[in-house]
Order: structure tokens, then C-alpha cells, then sequence
């Protein structure tokens, strides 16, 4: 973005000053502007976000009359703030202070993003292997609506020199078992084509064996396939490791002893996943459930320990083999691990208790006393407290119907959905992760690989603006 010297560290330091003058451009021009109601765009803005994340919160956690005024709020609170900026004649200042705030970040990401050091190293790199000579892969004909057949996928697979193991639609089938066959026959690469489910059974097999794993993206999502790069819109193209590949080693994640590739989910997330209606209809279903999951508030929350840091009482917890990035709208995605093989699970754990939590949510996302977002070697839910919400819940002060502190305690069962296949464990459920414990097979040409995004940090970005870092420290 910035030419001249060759120098990285130049270049960044440009980037740094560049967000800084812009961050503090839009702040001076709201600020400065009061005349051209500057503080109206920062209060009128700052409300619409309150009113939109207490009304999200009222159409999510209740029924009836209160649903619907919660649905109207969440879209006509930002509605109404764009026709108070147009009728008042405050659109063009909101625009510019905007498209500074915008260049503030670019500037600031791209900043922090110069090879600068360390930066030079974080991305996984590849192996080359030699070609498997006996690979066997696992076809699911029903995943992703029929994408096997749809794509040929077993005639190409064939016709590259792989066995074909097609599971039976209409019968109950032991992957993990198809799996070690193949591997008592013979078979020096094991691969699926399937959803991230079937992916991590089959992954465990090939971990255990020290034996490379191909990864077909023919399920609905494969989010696994998405964050190493692979086409989820070309299944076929993957079987093209078979030919030309390199390997990457990841992280591999257990969950009280069963494997997954992508996510645990605990709490509201995993209590819909257990209806039957949930693949069929899966936005209907949990608009169905959610009120009476969360019950304004009062509904079962979840006690967990991070690392030996407590997260009491939350109503959902997501576990991830690595983390997701974190959430920026100039991030490449949020949705995503830019890192598979970072030795640390991602934890991020919800607690609202009522419209004035989702309000705070919505202003101040990641830093809201209701959102915890961390990394870890080792998360325990420890059982489920019941009926908790509204007061401290964290103090385990809540009761339940019969007047006790509701909290089943070790010893409990719960839903869990361990990479979108609904489960129930006995607590405690211990999440790990094998560090390095799969080889992956892929395609060199990978469309989707994306660098690793860092965190937006003011901080870093003032120190690279106004310090030279010696050639040791980087940054």
C-alpha cells in the first residue's frame, strides 16, 4: 500500500502514523463540528446501537407482543438513525467521519500487518510427500445434498488410483471402524468426503496411525475444508492432493475422548441441536426454542474453568480447535481460524442476562462484561446451574424451583454438539488439544488460504508510529 523504500519496517511505520491521523481526524470532526451536529451522529448513533441490541435480545428470548416490538426495535432503531442523519442534513458529516474512521483501520491492519519480523513466520507451510500409492476414502452419498454423485466425486477419486469405501444412506454405519479396516488392509492414506463430523472420526484414525488425511469438502458447511484453503464450491478439486500435494501438520481437538475437527458447543446452541427438526429447519427451530432456553434470562447456564480461569454461569460456550479470528469488519473473515496449527483451543463464552447486557453486547462487542473471549489448553465444563439469571450469577446465588442453588454439579449429563452432531456427555467434559497430531493432505494450489490476520491493537500501532524497534525486537 505504500511504495518508496523496500524497507518493511519503513512502510509500516507510514501505515501506523497514517491510522493515527485518521483516527484522530474523525474524532476532531464530530467533535469539532457541533455546530454541524457532530454530537448528534455520536449520540443518535450510540442509541440506535442500545435500542437495536436490547430489541435483538426482546425477538430472541421471549414470545408474543414483546417478540414482535423486540423485532420492530432491532430494525427500526438503525432505520430511524439514517433518517435522522438525511432529514436533519448530517448524512454528509456521518459519511466523512466514517470514511476516516475506515482509513484508520485499514492503515492500522495494514500496518500491523508488514513483515516485520516475526510476522514473516506465522503462516503454515506445506510439505511436499510423495504420492500415497494405496489411498482409501470414505464417501457419504447423502452429505451436502447428494454432492458425491453430483460431482463425480467417486469416478475421480477411482480414476486417480484411490479405493472407494460409499457408506450406506439407509443403514447405521461405524465410520471409525470402515476406517481401521482400511487401515489393517493396507491403505497409507485415509480421506472422507463427508461433513466435519465424519471428517473427525475418520481424522482420529489417521492420527492415531501416523497416516496422512485427505479432506473431500462435500458436506453443507466444512468449515474444517474452508480454513485450510480448500474450494468448498469444487469438492472435486481436493482429490488433486493425490496427485500433486503437500502436507500440513494441525491440531487436532478431544472432547472427553472424541475427536473434532472444528467446534464444541455448549449451552443454548447445543440444547437446539438436539431437535429432531433442527437439520430440516434450522433457523425455524431455534427461533421456536430460544425462548424458552434463554427464559428472559432465567434459563440453565453452564459453569466452565479455562485454564483455571472460572467462567461461571454462562449461557453458551463455544470450544475451537484454534482460534477464530477476532471480530473486525476489515478482517478477512470472523468466521474463520487463520491458523489451524497454533497449539491453543479458542473459547468464547456468553453470559446476558436481559436487554441492558445485549445493549452493552452491541456497543461494546468484545469488551462487554457478558463476553469472554480467550485461548486455552484446557477447558472443563464442570455441570449446569439452573435458574441463575438475574441475579450474580457467578456467585451461584441463584435458586432453583425448590428454593436450592440449582446447580447439578459433576456428574450431570448435557447436550453437546461436537462439530454439528448433536451429543450428550456426563460432566465433567474435558476439552483438549493433540498438538501437530494430523497430517492433512491438500492440493498445493489452494484458492482459499489466507494469512493470519492480527489483532487490532492501538497500542502496538502508537509504539510502531513513534519507536524504532531495534533489529531484534521486530516491532
Amino acid at each position: 500500500m505504500v511504495s518508496g523504500s523496500g524497507d518493511p519496517v519503513a512502510g509500516a511505520r507510514r501505515l501506523a502514523r497514517g491510522a493515527l491521523v485518521a483516527a484522530a481526524a474523525a474524532v476532531l470532526f464530530l467533535l469539532t463540528g457541533l455546530g454541524n451536529g457532530g454530537m448528534v451522529i455520536l449520540l443518535s448513533g450510540l442509541a440506535g446501537l442500545v435500542c437495536s441490541g436490547a430489541g435483538i435480545w426482546w425477538f430472541l428470548a421471549h414470545r408474543g407482543t414483546l417478540r414482535v416490538f423486540g423485532g420492530l426495535l432491532a430494525v427500526g432503531a438503525p432505520v430511524a438513525v439514517l433518517v435522522l442523519y438525511v432529514v436533519g442534513g448530517l448524512w454528509l458529516t456521518a459519511l466523512v467521519a466514517l470514511g476516516l474512521w475506515g482509513v484508520a483501520l485499514l492503515c492500522g491492519r495494514a500496518a500491523l500487518r508488514r513483515p516485520v519480523g516475526e510476522r514473516e513466520s506465522t503462516r503454515t507451510r506445506g510439505v511436499r510427500r510423495p504420492r500415497p500409492r494405496r489411498p482409501v476414502l470414505i464417501m457419504n452419498p447423502k452429505s451436502g445434498g447428494g454432492k458425491v454423485a453430483r460431482y463425480g466425486l467417486v469416478e475421480r477419486a477411482e480414476k486417480l488410483g484411490a479405493r472407494v469405501v460409499l457408506l450406506d444412506p439407509s443403514a447405521e454405519t461405524d465410520v471409525t471402524a470402515l476406517a481401521r479396516k482400511a487401515v489393517a488392509e493396507g491403505a497409507d492414506l485415509l480421506g472422507v468426503a463427508g461433513g466435519d463430523g465424519t471428517q473427525a472420526l475418520v481424522a482420529a484414525v489417521a492420527a492415531e496411525h501416523d497416516l496422512p488425511f485427505l479432506v473431500v469438502s462435500a458436506g453443507t458447511r466444512n468449515h474444517f475444508a474452508l480454513d485450510l484453503g480448500l474450494d468448498r464450491t469444487d469438492p472435486a478439486g481436493c482429490l488433486d492432493a493425490l496427485v500433486d500435494g503437500e502436507e500440513l501438520r494441525v491440531d487436532l481437538g478431544s472432547v472427553s475422548g472424541r475427536p473434532f475437527v472444528n467446534t464444541v458447543s455448549f449451552g443454548v446452541y447445543a440444547d437446539v441441536v438436539q431437535h429432531p427438526d433442527y437439520r430440516d429447519a434450522k433457523a425455524g427451530t431455534a427461533l421456536d426454542l430460544l425462548p424458552d432456553l434463554l427464559q428472559g434470562g432465567e434459563g440453565d447456564r453452564l459453569d466452565a474453568i479455562a485454564d483455571g480461569h472460572r467462567l461461571p454461569a454462562q449461557q453458551a460456550l463455544l470450544v475451537s480447535n484454534n482460534p477464530y479470528a477476532a471480530p473486525d469488519p476489515f478482517a478477512a473473515a470472523a468466521a474463520r481460524r487463520p491458523r489451524l496449527d497454533g497449539g491453543e483451543l479458542g473459547v468464547i463464552a456468553i453470559r446476558v442476562d436481559g436487554a441492558a447486557q445485549a445493549a452493552e453486547l452491541a456497543v461494546r462487542g468484545t469488551q462487554a462484561a457478558g463476553l469472554n473471549v480467550l485461548t486455552a489448553a484446557r477447558v472443563e465444563v464442570t455441570g449446569k446451574a439452573v435458574g441463575v439469571g438475574g441475579g450474580d450469577a457467578g456467585s451461584g446465588s441463584g435458586s432453583g424451583s425448590d428454593g436450592t442453588s440449582g446447580r447439578s454439579g459433576v456428574g450431570g449429563l448435557i447436550p453437546v454438539a461436537v462439530d454439528g452432531e448433536a451429543l450428550i456427555l456426563p460432566t465433567p467434559v474435558v476439552c483438549t488439544l493433540r498438538p501437530g497430531a494430523l497430517r492433512v493432505l491438500v492440493p498445493r494450489h489452494r484458492p482459499g488460504v489466507i494469512e493470519p490476520q492480527p489483532p487490532m491493537d492501538w497500542r502496538r500501532i502508537t509504539r510502531l508510529a513513534f519507536h524504532h524497534p531495534s533489529p531484534r525486537s521486530g516491532t
